[in-house]
Formats: structure tokens, sequence, C-alpha cells
């Protein structure tokens, strides 16, 4: 086992991109069905955080990386050029605690993770807001601008948005620049789609999609617990995740998944 090696590395960086890679590559995960997305998030990391550092050597003059690369070799997927046009390439990106600016970086690791250009479509989820705050179009503003941005350089095709009601759908589709083509409906907290926001929609042209991601897919206490289980005297307190990126790619014809995997990016806070 190489967790020795992986938690000297660890206590150097000062960043860690995690890619779990083709998780329809791993016959691990094939046998077992999570009940949760969040039990399934918990899973990847956990097994890609073994993986890896059951790899890593134990050599104490071992080059110093800043930003440590976490993958299952054997199950990263790129997509073939050639089949590109019979693919969707669509991703959830879940702001954990970082800014707006990281959205950028996810959408480039997910490229180069997939081979792509650019992807098909993007939703963003923001950061969780303090209880007793509501959702504002002043909060969202930054990150949809920074998607925005991404659209123009070619690098997504389409973006939409999770969770929001009318009357911000509407206050950020008036707003933008860019319009929102989807937004993302929880069905745990809404069993019939509120009729405002159908006849919104419809009227925009907007697609509305259901989902059952918690509010928190991933938070700092949980990938912190992750951490210490996979690797051992891990100072595990340091880290905080920035960001979690799902994304699946969807054989256009047929509608069935080809690739579905994960890519997040955490960094350190040394004291």
């Amino acid at each position: 086992m190489g967790t020795e090696g992986a938690r000297a590395l660890l206590e150097r960086a000062g960043r860690l991109t995690l890619q779990t890679g083709n998780l329809l590559n791993w016959g691990c995960l094939r046998k077992k069905c999570p009940s949760t997305p969040g039990e399934e998030v918990r899973d990847c990391i956990q097994k890609t955080l073994t993986e890896w550092s059951s790899k890593i050597g134990q050599d104490p003059n071992q080059e110093t990386l800043e930003v440590l690369e976490c993958t299952v070799a054997q199950a990263i997927e790129k997509i073939n050029p050639e089949e590109r046009d019979e693919l969707k390439v669509s991703a959830k990106l879940f702001i954990v605690g970082s800014n707006s600016p990281s959205i950028r970086d996810a959408v480039d690791l997910a490229c180069s993770a997939l081979g792509v250009a650019q992807l098909d479509s993007v939703i963003v989820a923001p950061p969780p807001i303090e209880d007793g705050t509501n959702l504002s179009l002043a909060y969202l503003q930054p990150y949809w601008q920074e998607l925005e941005n991404l659209v123009r350089n070619k690098k997504i095709v389409a973006i939409g948005t999770s969770d929001l009601d009318k009357t911000l759908l509407e206050q950020l589709y008036l707003w933008a620049q860019v319009k929102p083509s989807s937004n993302q409906v929880n069905l745990a907290s809404c069993c019939v789609m509120p009729p405002d926001l159908t006849a919104f929609a419809k009227e925009r042209d907007i697609q509305l999609l259901t989902h059952n991601d918690p509010k928190e897919l991933l938070c700092e206490a949980s990938f912190q617990e992750v951490l210490q289980e996979s690797i051992q005297n891990v100072k595990a307190s340091e880290w905080i995740p920035l960001w979690l990126l799902r994304y699946s790619v969807i054989v256009k014809s047929r509608g069935i998944i080809k690739s579905k995997g994960y890519i997040m990016q955490a960094k350190r806070n040394a004291s």
C-alpha cells in the first residue's frame, strides 16, 4: 500500500484534482447501485483515492507537485473524434466552496478529460446559501456571467440552471445575455411542476428537467471524512472541496449512456 507516499504528497500539495473516469468501466460499481446521488459520489471519491494512493511509491525524494492529479487510469476514456457528432456531452456543476472563475477550470478539465473541444450543455447548481437567506439574482449573476463567457468562447453550447422558481428564472432570463436553455426541478420538494413555472418555461422555450440531487451533493465535512477513510493519518481537515462536476456522454440516436463520471477539485488550507 502506498498510503504513506500519498499522504506525503498531500501534505505538500496545494490542490487536488480527482477524476473517476468512466464509471461504466468500474466493475465494482456495476454490481452496486447506490441508493442516493450522495452515496454514489462518496463511493466514487473513496474508490478513486484508494486506488490512486495504492500506486504511489514511498520515495522520500519524490517530486512535490502543487496540483496533484488523482485518477483511476484504467477507467479514463476519451471520446473518439469520429464519434463526436453522434454523442451529447452534458454536465452538471456543483459549486461547493469556490468563486465563479472556478467554473472555467471545471469546464476546461472536463473537456480535457473527455478529449473534446466543447460541452453540449452545462447546468450550474450554485453554492449553498445560509439558512434563512433567499437565493437572489445578484447571487447568481457572477456564476452566470462566467458561463456566458464560456458560451462565447465556444467551450459550451447551452447553459442551464437548477432549482429556480418562476420569479427567479424570469429575472435571470430578462437580465442574461445568453438565455438559460433549461431549468432543473427537484421532485423531492415538488411532486408536480408549478403551473406558473411551466407556463413561463413554455413561453420562453426553456426545457424543464427533473433531478433528485440533494442541496449539497458534496459538503466539506463529507469530503474530509472520505479522505480520512481512504488515506490513513492524512490531515483531512486541511482540505476543502471547491467544486464537483458530474458528466454524462449519451448516444443521441439511441438515448443510452456511453460514459458517466465525476471530476472534482479541492484545495489545502495549511495552518
